[in-house]
């Protein structure tokens, strides 16, 4: 992270929250779980082994339990900013370390998982040139983070409620990157053939005060840097609820919440991959492969 990165996260903030989550985190995983198995099931259609891979953010055990025999992967280096949850792990090395300041050679790895991690980074282009630059050549990256949309329900609630009981507004939500940014990013990362998409992924709750309890199980609570230091007044709180109870429960009187997740996947370059073709190099002309009718520059269709 260069000296000019603004600080957007607390990231000390965010290694006590995974360190009071790790003990319990299998009766709130289901997220995590699911985005890994999704992004897992990604690899079915590479046909290569990754011998050497990084579990980057591991939560114990639990990528390795999803990935099986998948990819090919032999040894698992598991890697988190909480030694708690590097401990609660024994599926390989565990290695307690940032994203920021990745503590690995260059070359070291096949393969590098990122699940529900790089929305808390405060220099994701950094963070991403760092594991480009850990993978060996021909190396691949899959990562899965929260995008913009994370939660909109329950900010929107939470927005209202505060400035109607206390008549201010305080940072409610982190910054987070969405599609077209990672795209981008990714490109200037230097990743060859890179892809990014995002899908929504709606979880219902029995009210809101359940879901902020399975946010703090998942330690996925506000760690903005910016955010209010004092606890939420408990009537801002009831009245937060009442607002996300009449605008969103369903008919069953459950609640949804909704997360967007970004996936990007790209390969650290290699003289052996597939290359675009060279501008100009085409052998058959468009009119062909059309079946239309070829007209030069400034002459138009119909000849007029």
């Amino acid at each position: 992270m260069t000296s000019g990165t603004p600080i957007l996260f607390d990231r000390a903030a965010l290694r006590a929250r995974r360190a009071r989550a790790a003990g319990n985190f299998a009766a709130h995983d289901f997220l995590y779980r699911e985005i890994a198995d999704r992004l897992a099931d990604r690899l079915d259609d590479v046909v290569r082994r990754f011998p050497m891979a990084l579990d980057l953010g591991t939560r114990g055990d639990l990528l390795a339990q999803v990935l099986g025999e998948r990819g090919g992967v032999e040894t698992l280096v598991r890697m988190d900013l909480s030694p708690d949850f590097v401990r609660r792990g024994s599926a390989g090395p565990g290695v307690v370390g940032d994203e920021e300041f990745l503590p690995f050679a260059a070359a070291s790895f096949d393969l590098v998982f990122s699940v529900l991690g790089l929305h808390w980074v405060n220099d994701l282009p950094g963070a991403l040139l760092q594991i480009n630059r850990a993978l060996k050549p021909d190396g691949l990256f899959a990562g899965a983070f929260l995008g913009g949309a994370t939660l909109m329900e329950l900010s929107d609630a939470l927005r209202r409620a505060e400035s109607e009981i206390e008549g201010a507004l305080s940072p409610r939500t982190a910054p987070l990157a969405d599609l077209r940014d990672a795209a981008g990013l990714m490109q200037r990362a230097g990743y060859a053939l890179p892809i990014a998409d995002s899908e929504i992924i709606t979880v219902t709750y029995a009210d809101p005060f359940a879901l902020m309890r399975e946010l703090r199980g998942m330690a996925e609570t506000n760690v903005a840097a910016g955010r209010r230091r004092s606890p939420t007044r408990r009537a801002t709180l009831f009245r937060a609820a009442e607002i996300y109870m009449a605008e969103h429960a369903g008919p069953d009187g459950r609640i949804p919440a909704t997360f967007e997740v970004v996936t990007i996947m790209g390969w650290h370059p290699a003289a052996t991959q597939q290359q675009p073709a060279r501008r100009g190099s085409a052998t058959a002309r468009l009119a062909t492969a059309l079946d239309a009718i070829e007209h030069s520059t400034g002459e138009k269709a119909g000849g007029h």
